[in-house]
């Protein structure tokens, strides 16, 4: 796997996420605890992208039907979703958001 450049730290503020594409896989970044996460943007339980949910504690809530994920871990927090999004690893190197993917 290679490392690619997808945003900048400037882009993010703390509890903020930001919508990228790296291919055709929609990720999404996320500033949360003063680290950075990427995940997939698409929810498991239904078609939404979790760039738009509400980011607090290390965790996304999904803004269609309030189900939360684990930034680190990707694991679903509660219902409706029942299955983890995908997680990528992460490096900062500089200003520069690096993603394994």
């Amino acid at each position: 796997m290679t490392w690619t450049r997808i945003a900048s730290v400037e882009q993010l503020g703390e509890d903020e996420a930001l919508a990228v594409s790296l291919g055709e896989r929609k990720l999404a970044v996320f500033h949360s605890g003063g680290s950075f996460h990427v995940t997939d943007n698409i929810c498991t339980h239904a078609y939404a992208l979790l760039s738009e949910g509400y980011v607090e504690d290390g965790c996304v809530e999904c803004p269609l039907h309030q189900a939360r994920f684990d930034l680190s871990t990707g694991a679903a927090m509660c219902a409706p979703a029942t299955q983890p999004i995908r997680v990528y690893p992460v490096r900062i190197e500089g200003s520069d958001i690096l993603v394994e993917a």
